[in-house]
């Protein structure tokens, strides 16, 4: 079997804070909001790898209104 056919490993909730550089407690806020995907083995919550990169993917904050910057009269 190649490297790319191997399953990902799961991180947990602090393997997947450190990773995007917040607190615990953030990533169980974005997992509850449903802005980050894991799924729940007994207590714990496993985070995919790939989940993980779409969340460092996205840009920070709100996203503009493109109608906004067109108003200026």
């Amino acid at each position: 079997m190649e490297d790319g056919d191997a399953p990902e490993k799961p991180l947990t909730v602090a393997q997947a804070a450190s990773a995007l550089k917040v607190s615990p407690r953030r990533v169980n806020a974005l997992i509850t909001s449903g802005r980050l995907k894991a799924e729940k083995f007994g207590a714990a919550w496993m985070i995919q790898p790939s989940d993980l990169i779409e969340v460092l993917d996205r840009k920070p904050g709100r996203p503009r209104e493109e109608d906004s910057a067109s108003q200026n009269d």
